[in-house]
C-alpha cells in the first residue's frame, strides 16, 4: 500500500480548493485509484492549464491523507483538471480517464482496494453530466467488456486538496512511483483492458 512507500511524511491541513480560471477555462473532477497516478495522464495534455490531486465526495472538512485512507471520511482519492476548452475538449478528457482505470472494478482500483480508491466521475454541470452519461452508456454498449461499468457519476462538490507532498509525486518521487505503479499492476492491466490506447 501506498502508505508504506511514502513513510511517515508530515501531513497538514489545507481549506477548501477553489479554482480562480478565467471565463475561458472550465474545470473537470475524476476519480481513478491512486491520485498520483492519475495526475501525470492529464498534466501531459496540451490544453490543460492545472491538475490537482485531493478529496472529493466526502462528508468531513479538510480530511487528511491519513483519515481518507482509513475509509472512515467517504472521500475519494481525486484529481481537479483546470483546462481551457478552446484547446482540449471535456470529451477528450473523458476518454483520457477511462483510458487510466479500470472501469469494471468495483470496490478499489488495482492493488488499491477500497471505497476511497473506487473510481468516479464529479459532474460540474448540467452539460458535463450529460457527456459523462453518453460515454459510459456507449462504452456499455460497445461490448468490449462483458462485466457492468463499475465507474459512478455524481455531483461535483467540496474539493480539498490533498498535503503538498503528494501534489506531482510522480515527478517529485519517481522511483519510488515507477516501483509503487509496477508493484500495484497498473500498466500491466490497463493494457489488458485497453490494448495501445492505454494510458492515452
Amino acid at each position: 500500500m501506498k502508505t508504506l512507500i511514502i513513510g511517515a511524511a508530515a501531513a497538514f491541513l489545507l481549506w477548501p480548493f477553489s479554482v480562480s480560471a478565467s471565463a475561458e477555462q472550465k474545470t473537470a473532477t475524476f476519480a481513478g485509484g491512486c491520485f498520483w497516478c492519475m495526475e501525470a495522464p492529464f498534466e501531459k495534455l496540451d490544453g490543460v492549464v492545472s491538475v490537482t490531486s485531493g478529496y472529493a465526495g466526502g462528508h468531513k472538512e479538510n480530511p487528511t491523507y491519513e483519515e481518507v485512507s482509513s475509509g472512515g471520511t467517504g472521500h475519494i482519492e481525486s484529481i481537479r483538471v483546470v483546462y481551457d476548452p478552446a484547446r482540449i475538449s471535456y470529451s477528450r478528457l473523458l476518454e483520457v480517464f477511462w483510458h487510466n482505470i479500470d472501469p469494471m472494478a468495483r470496490h478499489g482500483q488495482f492493488c488499491d482496494a477500497g471505497e476511497q480508491y473506487r473510481s468516479a466521475i464529479f459532474s460540474h454541470d448540467d452539460e458535463q453530466r450529460r457527456m459523462a452519461e453518453s460515454s459510459r452508456a456507449a462504452l456499455e454498449a460497445s461490448g468490449r467488456f462483458k462485466q457492468a461499468i463499475a465507474t459512478e457519476i455524481m455531483e461535483a462538490g467540496a474539493f480539498w486538496p490533498a498535503e503538498e507532498y503528494h501534489q506531482d509525486y510522480y515527478k517529485k518521487n519517481s522511483i519510488r512511483y515507477r516501483f509503487y505503479r509496477w508493484n500495484c499492476g497498473r500498466d500491466k492491466r490497463l493494457e489488458e483492458l485497453w490494448g495501445k490506447e492505454a494510458g492515452k
